[in-house]
Order: C-alpha cells, then structure tokens, then sequence
C-alpha cells in the first residue's frame, strides 16, 4: 500500500469512527428525549411548591434550544420541574446548568426527580442562600432563570447581569408587561428591565407570566 492509498484508508476509517459515534449519540439523545417525557407526562399533575406549568416550562426549553445557549443559571430550583425543561434543552446544546435552592426538602426532591429523568449529569445543584451565592459565581452565562423571592428580583437582576453574555438571555417568572403577579417589588423590576440600555424585553402572557429579556451589544 503506497503513501497516497494509506492516507485514503485513514480518512474512510476516520469518517467510519464518525459516522459510528454520531449514530450513537443520536440513539442517546432519542433515548434520554424518550425518558424525560415520560417522566414529564407521568408527573404532569404533581408539580406544586411554586413550580412553573409545563407552557412556561416548554417557553424556557425553546428559547435554549432555538438560541444555542449553553451556560445556563437558575435562581430557585423548588422540586425541578423548570430545572427539567431547561437542563432537556441544554442536554441538546452541549450545555449544563447551575441551579440554587435555599429550602433542604425541596432541594432533596430536585435532586430525585433530575435523576429519574435521566438529566442529573447535566444540572449542578446547589443548596445554598442565592442572595449570597449569585453575588459570587463567576459565569458567564448565556442563559438565566429567575423564579425566587419577588421582593428581591431586582436585586437578583442586578447582581447577574453583568456576568450575562452579550446575545444572552435574562429570564424571569410572574412577569408580566403591567408589572408582576407575584406582590411588592416586580412593577420596579419591570422597570428596571425596560429602563437598562441595550436590554430587549418581551412579555410572554399565559401560564404564570415570562419576561424574556436579550442582552445586545452597545450601538
């Protein structure tokens, strides 16, 4: 076998390898796409402790997947079920997502339920007071989930904004564009978003309320 023909047999067997491990990443994917939404269908009745329903769960996978995004944050885990859809979409990116959760039992049952959908390789949970954690971590982050304690959202904006990347998402519960539903603080949060240069908002209505903010970079 001359040098030509060596290098012939190298690229078919390279592409091989390839095509060999895409199929198998495939099968994975059809695999853990099979396990979540049994999970999700066989639950879609339990979800309580403040979890969002499943149309703002299927609003926050959307924007991940159809955007790429890949660093993911989330500021108030409950028992997962948010946790669920946005670690599905990033397990579709190549992402991962650092999530927090002040309350130990509900913690606990986050970490059972990322499990038994097949997602927990996908999620860092943390068991931590996000008032003092989100100030600390480092990102960046393209994608951000806000859904704790109302009254502290513009703080929570403030302190992980900057670490959001340009094109990023900034991302919040019982939002809606005639304030919050969820008691004192949300109208000057809402403000906050519409007020911050270079911050694209949109609102969207139905289930508990999403505000969907892009950051862009400076004109």
């Amino acid at each position: 076998m001359n040098h030509t023909q060596m290098i012939a047999r190298t690229a078919l067997l390279v592409g091989a390898v390839a095509s060999i491990s895409a199929a198998q990443a495939t099968g994975q994917q059809f695999d853990l796409d099979r396990r979540v939404q049994a999970f999700l269908d066989s639950h879609r009745r339990s979800w309580r402790d403040m979890n969002v329903p499943a149309s703002d769960g299927q609003a926050l996978y959307d924007v991940i997947v159809r955007n790429g995004y890949t660093r993911a944050l989330e500021i108030g885990t409950s028992t997962g079920h948010s946790g669920i859809w946005i670690a599905w979409a990033l397990s579709k990116t190549g992402g991962t997502l650092i999530t927090i959760e002040i309350d130990e039992q509900r913690y606990h049952e986050a970490l059972r339920n990322f499990e038994d959908a097949g997602l927990s390789q996908y999620i860092d949970a943390r068991l931590a007071d996000a008032h003092e954690l989100v100030r600390t971590l480092p990102g960046p982050f393209d994608f951000v989930f806000l859904d704790a304690d109302k009254d502290w959202y513009s703080q929570y904006f403030r302190d992980v904004y900057p670490k959001v990347e340009i094109g990023g998402c900034f991302t919040a519960h019982n939002v809606s564009d005639r304030g919050g539903r969820g008691g004192r603080g949300m109208g000057g949060f809402v403000a906050e978003l519409q007020n911050t240069p270079n911050l694209e908002t949109e609102f969207v209505r139905g289930g508990g309320g999403l505000s969907v903010s892009y950051k862009r970079a400076p004109s």
